[in-house]
């Protein structure tokens, strides 16, 4: 794979002397005049699990499409099982056995989540679509993956974790012999990823292979058979074991030490800036819930998917109605009737979904900004432009944003991205700053900058609460943490106490 940075020292991968099913040789791509792959050599061998790794922009995302017959290569060629390869488009792909589940989801919110799964290949029995097969099927593959829920349910109905879960089942109903999974578990929490990765060791098992794309490396070390790196579309590293230093393959993906990940936290003072007590959801996803965070402090909350965390702190947000309970804000009691009036009080959020929720990709990274900060930006009922770029220039600056304020969203990694949403509450200078899974899907080198960025808002004095899928990133980031598990909350643990085992015991109480 191109010149490695370095040798592994470790013993060569299980996988070596199989059959080669894919061969990717000297592959290279350019978009408008800028190169983002060159000269990209990769091989997948049968039932192996090759883990792709870089930074977002390094080309990962552009390979595979390639692979999945998205986009055609400017030059190199392609081999499946020892044959040329070169799909023209992803039924093409397919029709080889390659499948891809992307990043971003593409389901189809208004169908059911079974007629998600085999949309543009309905079952037939007599001319008319087979419904109960479809459904039966879908329900298979769903039960398989752990979601225990309706195939005729609408996907508009779910939340972000459980429709990827349905891109993963709806990929597994392919029957294709290479997958590549692009993020697969970015929405998940442990037992799902869990529940996922004993699939892919199944399938393995007889023979599947795959190709993992992740930015959480402990998923690496557990899942993958080889690594390779990409960084800045060239093929910098090749490992033919996963059992790899974490701070080798960061410096491979960044081309740089990093000395740590997460940044050296400051204690907090011991005013208390927001006080929840007894709070109960409206839907009922989540009850008696009580607890306080201090002024310059970041409050973890972790626990399994379906635990209510985002529930939770959309209700503390004024996105979600509550039932009973109270929140309390420097003293002062809320009831808040919408956004609007947290947004007013001091209180922010970060959603989970970024680009559903939080930007607004066809627009101007200047009009992102803006959002949310109209009232400062005019005056009159009008919107000064010379004001938004302004403003827009200081806080693309002040967050370290690597975009200008005429380009739009949509051509920002997911790291400017979400520096962006969370710059457009910076600006406020709010008391309570929320962000629920802050660095879902973003790179290591730019998750590292996120965490910077977290830790100065709590320097500065706010309160902050972070939700996170991501056990690691809770344990690294917050003064303590609060555990729920089916809407209860299960317990309270300081840093010195809060631990992978600790939060789990309570999690899965």
């Amino acid at each position: 794979m191109g010149v490695a940075t370095m040798q592994p020292e470790t013993s060569p991968s299980q996988t070596e002397g199989r059959r080669v099913r894919l061969s990717v040789n000297g592959v290279c791509k350019a978009f408008a005049g800028t190169t983002v792959l060159q000269n990209v050599n990769l091989t997948v061998r049968e039932g192996e699990v090759v883990a792709l790794l870089g930074e977002n922009g390094a080309g990962k995302s552009t390979i595979s499409a390639i692979i999945a017959g998205l986009i055609m290569p400017d030059a190199g060629t392609m081999e499946w099982e020892g044959k040329p390869y070169a799909p023209t488009s992803p039924g093409d792909a397919m029709a080889h056995g390659v499948g891809l589940i992307h990043q971003e989801m593409r389901l189809l919110p208004d169908l059911t989540i079974a007629e998600n799964v085999f949309v543009g290949r309905l079952p037939m029995t007599a001319g008319h679509i087979d419904r109960e097969q479809m459904r039966r099927r879908a329900s298979e593959q769903l039960q398989r993956l752990g979601l225990d829920i309706s195939p005729d349910t609408p996907v508009r109905h779910l939340r972000v974790a459980a429709q990827q879960q349905v891109e993963i089942a709806k990929a597994l109903t392919l029957k294709a012999r290479l997958l590549i999974l692009d993020e697969p578990t970015a929405a998940l929490g442990g037992n799902e990823t869990a529940r996922l990765f004993e699939q892919i060791e199944s399938l393995r098992s007889e023979g599947y292979s795959f190709i993992y794309i992740s930015h959480r490396l402990e998923e690496i070390a557990r899942i993958a058979d080889r690594i390779v790196v990409l960084r800045d579309g060239l093929g910098v590293a090749e490992h033919e074991t996963a059992q790899i230093p974490v701070n080798v393959l960061l410096r491979d993906m960044v081309g740089r030490n990093i000395d740590r990940l997460f940044p050296h936290m400051t204690e907090p003072r011991p005013r208390e800036v927001l006080q929840v007590q007894g709070l109960c959801s409206a839907a009922g996803a989540f009850s008696d819930v009580t607890f306080t965070v201090r002024e310059g402090e970041i409050f973890g909350i972790a626990g399994i998917v379906g635990a209510g965390r985002t529930e939770l702190v959309r209700a503390i947000a004024g996105a979600d109605p509550v039932s009973a309970g109270t929140i309390t804000l420097d003293g002062t009691r809320l009831a808040l009737s919408g956004p609007a009036e947290a947004i007013a009080a001091g209180i922010v959020l970060v959603p989970e979904d970024r680009k559903g929720q939080g930007v607004l990709l066809e627009h101007s990274v200047g009009d992102n900004l803006a959002l949310g900060n109209m009232d400062r930006l005019g005056g009159h009922g009008w919107i000064d432009p010379a004001k938004i770029r302004d403003f827009g220039s200081r806080m693309i600056e002040r967050l370290g944003v690597k975009g200008r304020v005429e380009q739009q969203a949509r051509y920002l990694s997911g790291g400017n991205q979400q520096k962006v949403v969370i710059a457009r509450w910076v600006a406020r200078t709010p008391k309570v700053f929320i962000l629920d899974e802050p660095t879902r899907g973003i790179d290591v080198g730019a998750r590292a900058a996120i965490y910077e960025v977290i830790a100065d808002l709590a320097k500065s004095g706010m309160a902050v609460v972070v939700v996170s899928s991501d056990l690691e990133e809770v344990l690294g980031l917050a003064h303590r943490v609060m555990v729920l598990a089916r809407g209860r909350q299960m317990g309270v643990l300081d840093r010195d106490e809060a631990s992978n085992l600790a939060v789990m015991a309570l999690a899965t109480a």
